[in-house]
């Protein structure tokens, strides 16, 4: 079954209604917060005039760009997100890794997290056949949560190697339609976090890396040594010096190795904005930082997720990714 299209969808307007109508179910009859920010609020405004045309109860709410991925909004936003059945989200910085977040699902609302979004991935991936990724991200999911290892290389240099025993993946889906359920738009992602303290090798980060941007278009590469769990070691360019810094003006636990996901949207590909990069089909992801939101125990205000290109990934000895190839 493919996604619903309206006329005039390869438009901001209309990947806006898809956004509301198709992936997150929205209906006349309930109540819908659009919270945003200064540097998205045109993106805002648009999901917020599809919410009206649904003929839904609409609030939009603009407020000032927090500092940075992961931190929570102030205690009167966290409030006012568990008054509403959907919660779309376009904001520069991620919201999707917060207390706020969580709480609001667990009031029972349905949440759209899409942090930095740029109006071509709204058009271009909106419109992306989301039962077909949906599938596609349930199979991976289900070889992650089966399995007890997961062993990552790439011809730049990684070699990464982790536990994920006893821990289930999560879908990132794009269908957003249960009461409580949460994820980004667009989407596409199979997700979990490594077994805290077990993490070792090398990771080089050459797809992308938030609140930095697009390390092909840089020219940069970001390498990271692991060890017990965490970064110990950062170096390349301005880059890595840069991403340093961010995870060393939050603390320690900020270089945990948090999160380790695999794309699987076919539409998506790398521009810079993190929210597409990491659902492009081919890559994987690991970010350092906050894991509580995938049952983990480290929580800061930070969650920086670094894209790696042509992985080969192996899941107890069983090839997943050859060099960038999805292999189910």
């Amino acid at each position: 079954m493919k996604n619903l299209t309206v006329p005039g969808a390869a438009t901001l307007e209309g990947a806006a209604l898809i956004a509301l109508r198709d992936c997150m179910k929205v209906k006349a009859d309930e109540k819908v917060l659009v919270l945003t920010d200064t540097a998205l609020a045109p993106i805002g405004r648009a999901l917020a005039d599809a919410a009206r045309s649904i003929g839904s109860f609409t609030v939009f709410v603009e407020m000032p760009v927090m500092e940075r991925n992961g931190q929570e909004p102030p205690a009167a936003i966290a409030e006012l997100m568990k008054a509403f059945d959907a919660v779309a989200i376009p904001t520069e910085k991620s919201l999707t890794h917060t207390a706020a977040r969580r709480e609001a699902c667990a009031a029972g609302a349905r949440i759209a997290t899409m942090p930095g979004i740029l109006e071509q991935t709204m058009i271009r991936c909106l419109n992306a056949d989301y039962y077909a990724i949906a599938e596609r991200t349930e199979r991976v999911t289900a070889i992650l949560t089966a399995a007890k290892s997961v062993h990552v290389t790439t011809p730049l240099g990684t070699d990464l190697a982790f536990s994920i025993e006893g821990i289930a993946g999560i879908s990132s889906t794009g269908l957003i339609h249960k009461t409580g359920a949460s994820g980004n738009l667009p989407s596409g992602e199979s997700y979990m976090r490594p077994l805290e303290g077990t993490a070792k090798g090398v990771l080089v980060v050459d797809g992308s890396m938030a609140g930095i941007g697009n390390l092909q278009a840089l020219g940069e590469t970001i390498r990271l040594e692991v060890a017990g769990g965490r970064a110990v070691r950062i170096t390349g360019g301005d880059a890595a010096s840069r991403l340093d810094k961010m995870l060393a003006d939050v603390g320690p636990d900020a270089y945990t190795a948090a999160e380790f996901g695999v794309g699987t949207n076919d539409a998506a590909t790398i521009t810079g904005s993190i929210l597409e990069d990491e659902k492009v089909m081919g890559t994987i992801h690991v970010a350092f930082g906050n894991n509580v939101s995938m049952g983990g125990t480290v929580d800061v205000p930070l969650h920086l997720d670094g894209i790696v290109m042509n992985p080969t990934v192996t899941v107890d000895g069983r090839v997943l990714l050859d060099a960038g190839r999805l292999v189910l």
